[in-house]
């Protein structure tokens, strides 16, 4: 299949004890579209992440994210990447 690039957006949600949790990532078909949903899915939560990610597919082999623009209060992609966001 080869290399591809995803672009995604990441909300973060408060839980019931006010830490601070990833919500469902929404994927984006360019960059300018995954800023503009994190912009407006941060309005809804405690922040959001608009990030890209290449790799490929069919191995599973992916680089580390690339954070494009954050919003608000989220978490490091670092403790992410073990969620594989």
């Amino acid at each position: 299949m080869g290399s591809m690039t995803y672009y995604v957006a990441l909300p973060f949600l408060q839980d019931k004890n006010g830490a601070v949790i990833p919500g469902t990532p929404r994927e984006c078909p360019t960059p300018a579209h995954a800023v503009a949903t994190a912009r407006r899915l941060a309005v809804n939560g405690a922040g959001a992440v608009a990030f890209s990610r290449s790799g490929d597919p069919s191995t599973g082999e992916f680089s580390d994210a690339i954070v494009i623009a954050t919003f608000g209060e989220t978490a490091s992609l670092d403790d992410l990447v073990d969620a594989n966001y």
